[in-house]
């Protein structure tokens, strides 16, 4: 009777895991359905569009391997966008993080007015990136601008921030800072609010009363998780700069202000270089999964988790 009952018990209980795997896909079926044709998909498409010498609009192609990759890493615009992107993502991140984190301590120290101060940061991220750079452009104007006549004031000189080679990647620099500064302010400012009070309390008695202390042993730890998630996505955000150098630069002058996404945006739909833009794009969804892995890789051995 006890073999009966347990062969009957291992049956139920198979029959129980079936039923449970069954409705774990079904429940899964419409989020895998989703990212096969909005990532996996497209990006195998990608792929297989990168080693053709396919044209927009062409009615046939034909496989030439990897002549497009060979030909890219001999493309002077191209290694110029390279460069520049790498330049502009090493100043902006940094800087977002720092000034980001110098804001929030700054506001959460002054009660008075934070609402005001947080919404003058945050202003930024919800403007439309078009406007915003239409905005930039009448203030970065060679004449009339008026950052360009406050440098004249101040006995600057009279400076083309937009048409100059050397002072053109600098300025979109400036300016994407100050876009996404608002965005790492107001996380950083949650992640003040959720470090116990408790915490500075102790330290405090163990002999950690400097501000300076406080911040490097109290709260840049406790903010190890925000700063991670920060880094991530500012990175993201950077490379994925675009709409300020369509509408104030076009790359120019001498393509000193030339980043990676308009370089493959000009090949693919003002050149119809189709096959080659998306060995462009290959190329810049590989920068972007290695510097992301890199970042989680070697941070999140150092972020602590409360």
């Amino acid at each position: 009777m006890m073999a009966i009952s347990t062969f009957s018990n291992q049956r139920a209980l198979q029959k129980y895991n079936t039923r449970d795997t069954i409705s774990a896909y079904a429940l899964l079926g419409p989020s895998l359905v989703l990212l096969i044709c909005l990532l996996i998909g497209p990006s195998l498409a990608v792929f297989a569009i990168s080693v053709t010498n396919w044209q927009f609009g062409a009615q046939s192609f034909s496989f030439i391997g990897l002549q497009n990759f060979r030909e890219l890493f001999d493309d002077r615009v191209f290694l110029s966008s390279l460069s520049n992107t790498f330049i502009y993502v090493a100043v902006v991140v940094p800087s977002v993080l720092g000034l980001g984190l110098f804001v929030a301590l700054a506001i959460e120290s002054r009660k008075e007015f934070q609402a005001f101060y947080r919404a003058v940061h945050f202003l930024p991220v919800m403007a439309t990136l078009a406007a915003m750079a239409i905005a930039w452009e009448a203030l970065l104007h060679p004449t009339i601008g008026l950052v360009t006549r406050l440098a004249v004031q101040l006995g600057l000189g009279n400076w083309n921030f937009l048409h100059d080679p050397r002072l053109v990647l600098a300025t979109l620099c400036v300016i994407g800072v100050w876009q996404h500064l608002g965005y790492a302010m107001v996380l950083f400012l949650a992640g003040l609010k959720a470090i116990p009070s408790d915490l500075y309390q102790a330290a405090e008695i163990d002999g950690v009363d400097h501000p300076l202390d406080r911040l490097r042993y109290v709260t840049l730890p406790m903010l190890g998780p925000v700063i991670m998630f920060l880094l991530i996505v500012i990175t993201l955000k950077a490379l994925e700069t675009f709409d300020t150098v369509a509408v104030l630069t076009q790359g120019g002058p001498e393509n000193a202000s030339e980043l990676l996404l308009h370089t493959l945006y000009v090949e693919s739909f003002q050149f119809f270089r189709t096959g080659y833009g998306a060995a462009m794009t290959v190329v810049f969804l590989l920068i972007v999964i290695a510097i992301i892995f890199l970042q989680a890789k070697v941070l999140d051995k150092r972020v602590h988790y409360s």
